[in-house]
């Protein structure tokens, strides 16, 4: 008997759905097949004694996410990437979870999905387990054909996607021809995103940054793509919704999860563009959003908390007025005469001058943080004023001044 319900595994079947369904009579049990990123591709039937987490998990056509992070939590998932026999799950109510035992779907070291069998009124035995794995060996077959279909979808996105990112696609008809391909719309707001690993992303870390990009993030990302060191996300946001806000849900939802998935030393800066409606603009987003981050590199403390183009400010002309003094060779007067000051006298009226014209001209602001009295502060401006000819109500001589000190760093 046991061979003839084996056998039942290798027969042809219609759906996967069917195939889910011989499963579950062999074992006497529920049973769901996931993809590796815990999106439900097919599920047997089962009677009304079945717990919420399975329900949902229909319903949406995915695992809730709170229930895969606590199966990230309590080693579940960790377990199944790691081995190819079945694992038992314990239950949990607090996320609705019933008794189960899972089984991953692999070909060779390749993760391709799982099984799992919700045990309703029965334990798994030895027999079953072994059934499992059988089930699962003839799955193998049945999901890489979903994963031919799949890799050849997302290699049109990937190739769409940098066309769209290095401006090879411009003509609106043919970026909507290929939306309608791709079944993306066209119309949606959004910013690219760009994270900087600070080194060549391993692929290994491109398969974990995948599964989170399907399983976590509340905030969907319709592109993506490596390039060496970056992660270049296309985000859809929505008209309610400021860029600033979804930028930040993003990062605060995503990078830490990333950093925990991969490595908690890697230090991955974010950068996003301002927000466009006409994917004619994502090279220009694209831009943007690498000008953030060579912004970021070269001020890293004045732009530590900045992660968008629009609250660049005055940054965003940096690399332009810093290329315009390379070839004029300018030099302003005042701070070459506080650094000649500064270099006789042994004083720091340079530093002085930065600081309070970072903390917005603000005298207690700039005394505490380089840690003088507010009264010292106002004597040395006064000296300032009067070394370097300088008038501190003249705003366009301060934010010149500004500018030209940032400058001097490079």
């Amino acid at each position: 008997m046991t061979v003839l319900v084996k056998d039942m595994f290798k027969t042809t079947f219609d759906s996967l759905e069917e195939f889910a369904e011989t499963i579950s009579i062999a074992i006497q049990c529920p049973v769901t097949i996931e993809d590796a990123n815990h999106r439900l591709i097919a599920y047997s039937s089962h009677d009304e004694q079945t717990d919420s987490a399975r329900i949902s998990t229909i319903i949406s056509r995915r695992v809730p996410e709170k229930v895969v992070n606590q199966l990230w939590k309590d080693g579940t998932i960790p377990s199944l990437l790691k081995t190819s026999d079945p694992v038992r799950v314990s239950c949990n109510h607090e996320i609705g979870l019933g008794d189960r035992v899972a089984i991953s779907i692999r070909n060779q070291e390749e993760l391709l999905g799982f099984i799992w069998a919700l045990e309703v009124g029965k334990t798994l035995g030895d027999e079953d387990m072994r059934l499992l794995k059988s089930a699962a060996e003839a799955a193998k077959s049945k999901l890489l054909q979903l994963q031919i279909r799949k890799n050849k979808k997302e290699d049109r996105k990937q190739e769409f996607f940098w066309k769209l990112l290095t401006g090879h696609l411009k003509e609106e008809e043919e970026i909507s021809e290929n939306c309608k391909l791709l079944q993306l719309n066209s119309t949606t707001p959004f910013v690219i995103a760009a994270f900087d690993f600070g080194r060549n992303i391993t692929s290994r870390e491109e398969k974990r940054i995948s599964y989170l990009l399907h399983t976590y993030s509340d905030i969907k990302p319709l592109l993506h793509t490596i390039d060496c060191h970056l992660l270049i996300l296309l985000i859809a946001t929505n008209q309610d919704n400021h860029q600033s806000d979804i930028a930040g849900r993003f990062y605060g939802s995503f990078a830490g999860k990333l950093a925990s998935h991969i490595d908690e030393r890697v230090s991955i800066c974010p950068a996003f563009s301002s927000p466009y409606d006409d994917y004619r603009n994502t090279e220009k987003a694209y831009k943007e959003a690498l000008a953030v981050l060579s912004i970021k590199e070269k001020f890293p403390f004045e732009t530590g908390k900045i992660h968008s183009y629009q609250k660049l400010g005055i940054y965003q002309l940096m690399d332009i007025i810093m290329e315009s003094r390379k070839h004029t060779g300018y030099e302003n007067p005042s701070i070459t005469k506080l650094e000649k000051y500064d270099k006789k006298n042994n004083t720091n009226l340079v530093e002085t001058l930065e600081e309070f014209l970072t903390k917005d001209a603000n005298v207690n602001d700039a005394a505490r943080a380089l840690n003088i009295h507010a009264n010292t502060l106002n004597y040395r401006l006064k000296r300032i004023s009067e070394i370097a000819q300088i008038n501190f109500k003249d705003p366009n001589q301060k934010m010149l001044l500004y500018l030209d000190l940032k400058l001097a760093k490079f």
